[in-house]
């Protein structure tokens, strides 16, 4: 999505710093400034700032378990996030295209885990709602990672995916 927050949001600033911060290679960083937010919004904070944290915050950890307790977190709060919410963020932005992700993420961290049961529930509500995405760059590159956990959970792979966030390069 190209639309501008409708208003400034120092927490969301914070959060996307500090994915930066991941994403340039300083994961520890990132992992220790996204775990103080957490600590700040709390468990019943704004569910956008908890399922945007929750989210990012899961892809910067190896172990998958980790991770998908922080991708559990991230779902839970989606289910909080009010249309009204996301339009405050920013104009354009709809929380149900956040989900084919969430369920992505869930489903490759069952898979990691082996719990192949789980992880094909979860990618089959990802492809059920691929509708959702936008037809861009973004979207082709979730349609694309859920055909491959859907493949790698066929397969009873349980590798971590080379295209998965947080890999390396």
């Amino acid at each position: 999505m190209t639309t501008s927050p409708t208003a400034p949001d120092p927490t969301m600033d914070a959060i996307g710093r500090a994915v930066a911060e991941g994403r340039a290679g300083d994961v520890p960083s990132a992992r220790r400034k996204l775990l103080a937010l957490w600590s700040t919004i709390g468990v019943t904070g704004d569910p956008l700032h908890r399922c945007s944290l929750a989210h990012y915050l899961a892809d910067l950890y190896e172990d998958p378990a980790q991770a998908l307790a922080w991708d559990v977190r991230a779902l839970d709060a989606a289910d909080a996030v009010t249309e009204q919410r996301a339009q405050e963020h920013q104009a354009g932005l709809h929380i149900a295209g956040f989900y084919p992700s969430l369920h992505l993420n869930l489903a490759d961290g069952y898979r990691r885990l082996g719990s192949f049961g789980a992880a094909a529930e979860h990618i089959e509500e990802a492809r059920a709602q691929t509708d959702r995405l936008p037809r861009d760059a973004y979207g082709d590159l979730v349609r694309h990672a859920i055909h491959e956990v859907a493949e790698a959970i066929a397969a009873r792979d349980r590798t971590r995916r080379a295209s998965a966030p947080g890999s390396p390069a």
